[in-house]
């Protein structure tokens, strides 16, 4: 894990030097703009539409908008003056109790650790902080900014967590359309909280997972393997107006959904496989009793058989729609690499930058 970060926690007189490790990531796919002719990837230059010249760094200065085409200009030296000393130190400046900070204020989180010398001063705070119940709050400056933060305890390490200042949290009252506490349906507020108990379960954050995200990089595997893409099926969807009616349906999905789960889990511990009726594999009771109750076709394993011979008759004669930017003419066919293993590593390097 690369530091992206060394300083010290400043917490009374005892500094602890700690590094800062990036806790999160982002995972999204990310496409490059390419020209739809040649498959060059486009270039951004700056230029002035004024004087229909192209810009240097040194011909581009900072201005602030401050009525619309009037600017005052900011110079390096002007924010240079004003700037924050640049100081190695995350400061606790208090102690609060985490439930007093909404979620909405929180923005980013860091992993922190002892440096070589800080291992006991680090502890100590950690075990502290852990026996109050408190988190503590502090300042420190980020790629030269001031940032609030909180350090808490996160399992067995010390997180900090930027938060947002006051004023930069927009006030929710200025949301328009939210309904006044009016009076509610005694029946339908039951039933929305029975349903609301029969979705309550353990947070295990591993079964949660980005399907879109999955399904692109399906998609781009399949175009550089030059397979055909198949669009998804419009499904019809139940016309429920009633609200009553819709709670009804969502409980007895949610129901058969669970029933569904304990019946597979039993099965599974008792022979290890699948419970079946009816002539073909994957039509056990359990199965169809989850699909029947999420509204879901129990035909769509059939129809997923049919899709996949489709894609295979696909791949044998479709064509590559992998693109690259034009190269020279002349090339030494000897040097160019086989095919089969370019598009090998090619889908290797997908799934690496998509986190699969």
């Amino acid at each position: 894990m690369h530091t992206m970060w060394k300083g010290s926690i400043s917490f009374g007189l005892v500094n602890i030097p700690v590094k800062m490790f990036a806790a999160t990531e982002n995972k999204d796919i990310k496409f490059r703009y390419i020209h739809k002719v040649c498959h060059t990837p486009v270039k951004y230059e700056k230029v002035c539409p004024s004087c229909n010249e192209d810009l240097g760094p040194d011909e581009i200065v900072k201005g602030y908008e401050y009525e619309p085409g009037r600017f005052v200009i900011i110079e390096d030296s002007d924010i240079e003056a004003i700037k924050p000393e640049a100081g190695k130190a995350i400061e606790i400046v208090d102690f609060v109790d985490l439930r007093e900070i909404d979620p909405i204020y929180f923005d980013k989180s860091y992993y922190l650790s002892p440096q070589d010398n800080g291992s006991k001063a680090y502890n100590l705070l950690r075990e502290a902080m852990k026996q109050a119940g408190r988190i503590a709050v502090a300042k420190i400056i980020l790629r030269e900014k001031q940032s609030l933060a909180v350090v808490r305890v996160y399992r067995n390490l010390l997180v900090m967590e930027t938060i947002f200042y006051p004023d930069e949290v927009r006030d929710a009252g200025l949301v328009p359309g939210i309904p006044e506490n009016a009076e509610v349906n005694q029946n339908e507020l039951n039933m929305a909280i029975q349903l609301i108990d029969n979705l309550t379960t353990e947070f295990k954050p591993e079964k949660y997972r980005d399907e879109f995200r999955d399904r692109l990089v399906d998609l781009i595997n399949k175009k550089v393997e030059g397979e055909e893409v198949v669009t998804k099926p419009d499904v019809q969807k139940s016309n429920i107006i009633d609200l009553m009616q819709a709670l009804q349906a969502s409980i007895q999905a949610s129901i058969n959904n669970k029933k569904a789960l304990e019946g597979k889990a039993g099965n599974e511990g008792v022979t290890g496989e699948e419970t079946k009726t009816g002539d073909g594999p994957g039509t056990g009771v359990a199965d169809g009793e989850m699909k029947a109750g999420m509204g879901v076709n129990v035909d769509e394993g059939t129809k997923a058989k049919g899709k996949t011979k489709a894609r295979q008759k696909a791949r044998a004669k479709a064509t590559s729609d992998v693109v690259e930017p034009p190269e020279p003419d002349e090339k030494d066919e000897a040097g160019k690499q086989p095919e089969g293993d370019k598009q090998g590593k090619t889908r290797k390097r997908v799934k690496e930058k998509a986190g699969v």
